[in-house]
């Protein structure tokens, strides 16, 4: 056996090559006056001083609000005008909209005298990148990027600068390994670019920016000064040795009283709570007292935001009642809810209508939205790991309380702990007031990141020596912490794996990827999902019924189980009578034997939702929330795609329409006869059905019938039937 060295190889290896001069910009007092800087704050003097502008690598140690937007900015506008581009990496897409937006006044402005294209990049791990190939400045995921890696985009060789924020997840079991390997990968082959890296709470930042080959740019300063404390039997005690009282209501809504007490004096409070339910409860319950210190105008503006969310989000128990609490200038966010929910929430309270805001800790890492007074009305989380609460880290604590202070309304930014019976506050005050951050240590020696990242290596660069292989992985942080040794040799063992499962071929200590291995890695999926959906797809019959539906419960079982897909929503005991309803009725379904005990809840809410069942409906039968389902209408689409392709490359063009049909009902949440109408821009589920109903089946149908009978329908109206009718005509 042959095998061919990929001619791009020796460039991947051994980084680009390109002029490193660096110069001072030209433009960077234009980028202050836009910004409304009239002079530096003494972080970003620092990191101006250290060479952030002259194309040093830095990492950036700095609390939240104390400028690391503009510094990143600073460092661009430099690699602009040498005509290089700029890669904001973020580790979520919240985020990465919000840097986006941020990012977009260089195109408004023209700051460096010519048009600037700014792009973002946060999903379809599988799209190729070649939209970006014309954008100067590219926003993107920390996953969406590790795939153009894999996909060896041209353009990545002229990025002269990598910004990499939230720095301190590097330590996430799920999110830290992608952005090892990344940064990894990026010193590697681009060791030419200037590298970024910023957080603001990193408690081993000499030892990571050693492992980085960065300087150090470490400050306590902020804008706005941030004093913590603890709460407890009504006193709260502070670190800058004041003390105040609040009137405690009742015990178990302490920091409902100490979040009013902030609000009644003109601030803006934010409670991060423990649960979701917890985190409802306490709007509700705070609701009522912080509407009587509104004054008419906030109430107002309070009951048009309310209003707003009514026409514009879904009819779920869930939307209603925040809607109730928009009303009194409340609100609380998590992910269970709806995109349009959380949009909604977060431009009220960035305008002040909202005067509390009560959280999970998702809040934190994602949206910034700061509070003069951050409360955590518990230190415990609930850890599936551990089958139990647990105590935070000392790391999200500061990372939470740094949302204290809101740089232009106030002095200083207060972060209060709610001391309960189980910890003492002197105890809470120790650990976590007092306390140091835990370092940041590496996750990436787990099983699916192994899998997952020494496969991308291989795919990437075909041809590669075990010797180049060891030697990329030795340069981890993963290696820089644990025994090198014991970390290659799990890389020996993955790599046994791989070509025992068919996804690499060796010879002679060089490794390329099989058709398949390749394919897995480019659609951006864990190995073992992808071996178990190939041998899935050789069990199904080639002789099976012609009917679309014929294996779909079996399709949406091996997505829904696969290690890829969340959120996995075990079933309940209540669940048991659908779920063997289901199985029932759908027996000629199933290519493998299936019983009650191996669904999963959402297995039932995907399937409910290609029977068009309503949103609300999913949510009272299946206790599944807005925000949940369409994380599990997205998981699900994506990877019936990826069973798509796996069945292509297996030549099983006879599940081909089928598999497509799936994934599109899972797109839209509707029925086959549906999706010919489906295809018209406006048209969601609940038109198409409409017009279904109404006898308008197909795209021919509303060719032959007038505009006006269309009109008629319900939920078309005048303005959508003139529009459907324009758009039909490219279906002639």
């Amino acid at each position: 056996m042959m095998l061919e060295i990929d001619s791009d190889r020796m460039r991947l290896l051994d980084g680009s090559k390109r002029d490193s001069s660096r110069g001072r910009s030209r433009s960077l007092p234009e980028l202050l006056k836009i910004m409304g800087y009239s002079e530096l704050y003494p972080p970003q003097e620092l990191a101006m001083s250290k060479g952030v502008t002259e194309g040093k690598n830095l990492l950036i140690v700095t609390p939240t609000a104390s400028g690391k937007t503009l510094t990143a900015m600073m460092a661009a506008i430099s690699v602009l005008e040498r005509d290089l581009k700029v890669v904001y990496l973020t580790p979520l897409r919240a985020l990465a909209s919000e840097k986006y937006h941020d990012f977009k006044l260089f195109e408004k402005y023209h700051l460096i005298g010519k048009q600037i294209k700014v792009r973002i990049a946060s999903g379809d791990y599988s799209s190729s990148g070649r939209r970006l190939s014309d954008a100067d400045i590219i926003i993107s995921t920390n996953e969406k990027m590790d795939s153009l890696l894999r996909q060896r985009v041209d353009w990545l060789q002229n990025v002269g600068l990598f910004i990499t924020d939230e720095f301190h997840l590097l330590s996430d079991p799920e999110r830290g390994p992608t952005l090892e390997m990344l940064l990894t990968k990026i010193r590697k082959r681009y060791s030419e670019a200037q590298i970024l890296a910023l957080s603001a709470t990193v408690a081993n930042s000499s030892e990571l920016a050693e492992w980085l080959d960065c300087d150090l740019v470490v400050s306590s300063w902020r804008p706005t000064k941030l004093v913590e404390g603890i709460f407890e039997d009504g006193i709260s005690t502070m670190n800058d040795g004041t003390r105040f009282t609040v009137k405690v209501s009742t015990k178990a809504a302490a920091s409902i009283d100490v979040a009013v007490d902030c609000v009644a004096k003109g601030g803006q409070s934010l409670i991060f709570a423990e649960t979701r339910r917890r985190c409802v409860s306490l709007a509700v319950s705070a609701s009522d007292t912080v509407r009587q210190t509104l004054t008419k105008k906030d109430a107002i503006m309070a009951g048009e935001v309310s209003s707003k969310l009514l026409k514009k989000g879904d009819d779920t128990d869930l939307t209603m009642e925040l809607a109730k609490v928009l009303n009194k200038g409340v609100a609380f966010h998590h992910a269970g809810l709806s995109h349009q929910c959380r949009e909604v929430v977060e431009t009220a309270y960035t305008k002040g209508i909202i005067k509390l805001i009560v959280a999970t800790p998702t809040l934190a890492s994602g949206v910034n939205l700061p509070a003069r007074r951050v409360i955590l009305s518990s230190v415990m989380r609930y850890d599936l790991k551990h089958g139990g609460y647990v105590p935070i880290s000392i790391m999200e604590y500061k990372q939470l309380c740094g949302r204290a202070g809101r740089p232009q309304y106030d002095e200083k930014g207060e972060g209060i702990i709610i001391a309960n019976d189980n910890i003492s506050g002197e105890d809470l005050y120790d650990h976590y007031i007092n306390g140091t951050p835990e370092k940041i240590r590496s996750n990436l020696m787990n099983a699916k990141s192994m899998r997952s990242h020494v496969l991308s290596t291989v795919a990437e660069v075909p041809g590669i020596r075990r010797s180049e292989i060891h030697g990329l992985f030795a340069n981890t942080l993963c290696a820089y912490h644990r025994d090198k040794a014991f970390l290659l040799d799990k890389v020996d063992d993955t790599l046994y794996y791989l070509e025992e499962q068919r996804l690499i071929k060796s010879k002679n200590d060089r490794y390329i990827p099989t058709s398949f291995g390749r394919t897995i890695s480019l659609l951006y999926m864990d190995p073992l999902t992808g071996v178990q959906f190939r041998d899935f797809i050789g069990m199904v019959d080639r002789n099976g019924s012609e009917s679309q539906e014929n294996h779909t419960l079996t399709y949406l079982h091996i997505v829904t189980s696969c290690e890829d897909f969340y959120p996995k929503l075990q079933s309940r005991r209540k669940d048991l009578e659908s779920i063997l309803d289901l199985l029932s009725k759908n027996e000629s379904q199933l290519v493998i034997p299936l019983d009650e005990h191996v669904f999963t809840r959402s297995l039932l809410v995907l399937h409910n939702w290609i029977q068009e069942a309503g949103v609300r409906q999913i949510s009272l039968e299946l206790g599944v929330e807005p925000g949940d389902l369409y994380r599990i209408a997205e998981a699900g689409e994506r990877l019936v795609s990826c069973l798509y392709e796996i069945a292509k490359l297996c030549g099983r063009d006879d599940l081909l329409l089928e598999l497509d049909t799936l994934r599109k009902r899972i797109k839209y949440g509707a029925k086959p006869e549906l999706l010919s109408l489906l295809r018209l821009t406006g048209i969601g589920r609940a038109r198409a059905r409409s017009l279904f109903d109404a006898g308008v089946t197909s795209t021919k149908d509303l060719i032959e019938v007038d505009e006006q009978y269309i009109a008629r329908i319900p939920k078309i109206g005048t303005t959508m039937a003139r529009r459907i009718k324009k758009e039909t005509i490219k279906f002639m």
